[in-house]
């Protein structure tokens, strides 16, 4: 059984700052991404979590550091956001879901984090793994959440909206205890909105607390100058038909006077905000995860997210008379766009990509940690001590 301690929709922001863009996959050089003004920044602007992986190359050592320096330390305690990382993802085709792996892997993110413990752990992309080691892996966690005590509650994340619904249901009818969390991503957007129509009822019934929104943009996909080119060249799964509607919708929303992004934006921000709800966060709002890579998109996101709050009615945080109005009518301008954005999009609306391809295999043979990796010792403060890899 679990610790005592509340539902994770009680303790759960309703915006999360994602760091995978803390990598190369999203940027040329992930050196050059203001990481510590972002993480400070976002915590100055409200920000009260931050989303991370292993597998998104430094992003959990950016993080760390970020939330490790000076004035960090000084006004934002640790008491006072929340850190999600994941287990099991270590390559773009190895994975390593063993109690094993599991164990050295929370000890490295301790460490990389700087942290004493870890508010919530997802195991990574359960769609190229079996269920049966997706169980083995939440078992795992859940042991060292009962046993140690450095990790607070545990979910899974992936792409294929309905297996993570069979693994949920999988997890509730093999333990008796549901997840804590399962995180989608790029299923909840302007183009492809099967997270709702699909999974919210589904995890609902198969007792997860949270469900939240990552990718509120397709991985890139709705934006102006269309998907990402990092320093691992062209990622995007999206078909070449997709990418050209959605170049279509960005030049209809310029004719407009809107950037695609910002239309999309507020669209899945505001729209999961309400719809998410029933399986959000703190304030019964839907949760969303935003990644972003320079201070100016972190200032618009939070802006945006604002704007969205004025027009909620929420216990405490009343907005003035003219905010709400204007928050509302925008709401109204933008839902119209998606109206027809829709239409551009025709059959691609609601398209999903295969995840894994067709044809892929897991390149990790031995499972478990090698011997010449031992196990990260913790220090006093509880933090791990530092890596041989």
């Amino acid at each position: 059984m679990p610790p005592t301690q509340p539902p994770l929709s009680t303790i759960l922001p309703p915006l999360i700052c994602g760091t995978a863009t803390f990598n190369n996959l999203y940027n040329a050089d992930a050196a050059l991404v203001p990481t510590n003004a972002i993480v400070e920044r976002a915590l100055d602007l409200g920000v009260r979590a931050f989303d991370t992986s292993p597998y998104y190359g430094p992003s959990e050592e950016l993080l760390g550091k970020a939330l490790s320096t000076a004035s960090v330390l000084r006004n934002h305690p640790r008491s006072s956001y929340r850190i999600v990382t994941k287990v099991g993802r270590i390559a773009n085709a190895e994975f390593d879901y063993s109690p094993e792996w599991v164990r050295y892997s929370i000890q490295r993110s301790l460490q990389r984090l700087h942290t004493s413990y870890l508010d919530v752990v997802y195991c990574h992309d359960v769609e190229f793994v079996t269920p049966a080691e997706v169980l083995v892996a939440v078992k795992e966690l859940r042991r060292i959440r009962d046993e140690e005590g450095t990790i607070k509650y545990i979910g899974i994340s992936g792409y294929p909206v309905p297996l993570l619904c069979e693994l949920a249901e999988l997890v509730l009818r093999e333990t008796g205890e549901p997840l804590d969390a399962v995180m989608s991503y790029a299923n909840f957007t302007l183009q492809n909105t099967i997270l709702m129509t699909f999974g919210l009822e589904r995890l609902k019934r198969a007792g997860v607390s949270c469900v939240p929104n990552a990718s509120i943009l397709g991985m890139g996909l709705l934006r102006s100058v269309g998907v990402p080119v990092g320093g691992k060249g062209d990622f995007h799964p999206a078909p070449r038909e997709l990418r050209e509607k959605c170049m279509e919708a960005a030049r209809y929303a310029e004719g407009t006077g809107e950037r695609l992004e910002v239309v999309s934006i507020r669209w899945g921000l505001d729209t999961w905000s309400r719809e998410g709800a029933g399986l959000g966060g703190v304030g019964g709002i839907g949760v969303s995860v935003m990644g972003v890579s320079n201070l100016q998109e972190l200032e618009e996101t939070i802006r945006v997210w604002n704007s969205v709050l004025d027009g909620l009615p929420l216990a405490g945080r009343e907005a003035p008379k003219e905010k709400k109005e204007w928050s509302l009518a925008r709401a109204e301008t933008v839902a119209e766009k998606a109206k027809a954005v829709w239409t551009i999009l025709g059959r691609w609306k609601d398209y999903t990509w295969a995840s894994p391809d067709e044809g892929y295999v897991n390149v990790r043979a031995v499972k478990g940690v090698v011997d010449e990796i031992a196990p990260l010792p913790l220090v006093k403060d509880g933090s791990a001590k530092e890596s041989r890899l």
